[in-house]
């Protein structure tokens, strides 16, 4: 169940990445504003930008909500440290051998 919320955890946080990359300042918004229709939109001036906002909201709902299942999850788990798997080795000191 952890790897699954890991990678979809991953998945999203790519996503929100590349949405957020992807918009458009809000100063394009000023140039729609008198009639300077951008020629890279596919959906309209203002129709891309409410896709693109859902998208961002969306996903950043789903990014939360995996970061705390993830949370939950990890401090559910019986290792309660990221080295309790690890065994330790110890050194011990030797004192030098006078001559």
């Amino acid at each position: 169940m952890i790897i699954v919320l890991v990678i979809l955890h991953v998945l999203v946080s790519i996503f929100i990445v590349g949405v957020i990359l992807v918009q458009q300042g809000k100063s394009a918004d000023l140039a729609a504003a008198f009639g300077g229709q951008g020629s890279q939109t596919a959906f309209g001036p203002r129709g891309a930008a409410n896709l693109l906002t859902r998208l961002t909201t969306y996903s950043a709902v789903i990014f939360m909500l995996t970061s705390i299942g993830l949370t939950i999850l990890l401090s559910r788990s019986s290792d309660k440290s990221v080295l309790s798997g690890h065994p330790t080795t110890q050194q011990q000191q030797s004192t030098p051998a006078k001559k």
